[in-house]
């Protein structure tokens, strides 16, 4: 039974590869949770534009704002062109939807530590090298010149270290931890720097630390537990998540919520493996990242304890095939 009462208007977007097949059986697993949902199917990824040019047009992108949550298992497909997909698809949903909080949970093991560490990466989702800014002179010559400028604003940066901030306050440790490169990246870093001491001033209660972005990398594997919140900004957060995945289990486990706190739109939430498809169709893939992104998405619409007893149910490892880890996970819900 639905803890909040309501009934929840999912848009699935099953996408490319081992995606819906993830997905699927992350719904199996909601609805063994009790949650009351009804879902809608959008046929959108690498095979849809392969058939007839069709990344994310305006009509269809008005069309998910009216949903409470977007579910999306994974979007890629061989023979489409670097960017078409991830510009036209991903990055259309977090602009235009402003999703502008990217939320990664991280708990396991790292390998060579003996008890299991738990964070949390909060990614700014809509700034950062990603907007775009840039281009070619000369392409093709030996005198060609490309920039890929940072767009980094005061109230981006000042929401998503916000956020960050309220997030730490109703955890135990109460820290949050900015990484960034502020000894090279002087204008973006210092502007990132001010920012966070200013907020953390209105948090008393929480604890800060710095690091640099390289500096992060080595702790990420040498001591995670350090960790409590992290919030950086949008490159470093995506490179910085991928490493937090592999010391936590693997890439197969990490799930991820873009998230519009203002709750303007719908949120985005998705596993981050991507779309495998050498594997697809075969019923060999890992189905618990996209479960817990699920279970995120449940937390975002305010059923936490189904999310709770989800994040329970897949603490204990199922080893076998899409559908028997789906099943079996489904079963502890309902046992």
């Amino acid at each position: 039974m639905s803890n909040s009462g309501a009934q929840h208007r999912i848009a699935v977007i099953g996408g490319d590869g081992i995606g819906p097949e993830v997905t699927a059986v992350a719904l199996k697993v909601v609805a063994a949770a009790g949650v009351d949902m009804v879902t809608t199917e959008f046929d959108l990824g690498g095979a849809r534009y392969l058939r007839d040019g069709e990344v994310l047009s305006d009509e269809t992108l008005a069309e998910l704002r009216h949903f409470d949550a977007i579910l999306l298992g994974a979007v890629g497909t061989p023979g489409v062109p670097p960017g078409v997909i991830e510009r036209g698809l991903l990055l259309k949903m977090r602009f235009e939807l402003d999703l502008y909080v990217n939320q990664r949970p991280f708990v396991g093991t790292a390998p060579g530590h003996d008890r299991p560490h738990e964070f949390v990466v909060i990614r700014e989702n809509t700034e950062g090298p990603y907007v775009g800014e840039g281009g070619v002179l000369r392409k093709g010559t030996p005198f060609e010149v490309a920039t890929q400028g940072s767009v980094n604003t005061r109230m981006g940066v000042e929401r998503c270290i916000r956020y960050a901030f309220e997030l730490a306050a109703g955890r135990e440790r109460r820290h949050v931890t900015l990484v960034h490169k502020t000894n090279v990246l002087t204008f973006a870093g210092n502007l990132w720097e001010r920012t966070f001491d200013e907020v953390a001033a209105d948090y008393p209660d929480v604890g800060t630390a710095y690091n640099h972005v390289d500096a992060a990398c080595i702790y990420f594997v040498q001591d995670p537990h350090r960790y409590d919140v992290v919030v950086t900004d949008n490159l470093f957060g995506d490179i910085l998540t991928d490493l937090g995945g592999a010391v936590s289990g693997g890439i197969g486990l990490a799930s991820s919520a873009n998230l519009n706190p203002a709750r303007t739109g719908p949120s985005m939430f998705e596993p981050v493996h991507g779309s495998a498809p050498d594997i697809a169709g075969q019923n060999v893939a890992n189905p618990v990242a996209a479960i817990l992104s699920a279970a995120l998405m449940l937390d975002f619409l305010d059923e936490t304890a189904a999310a709770d007893r989800i994040r329970a149910a897949c603490a204990e490892p199922v080893i076998g095939s899409t559908t028997h880890v789906g099943d079996e996970i489904a079963a502890r819900l309902q046992g």
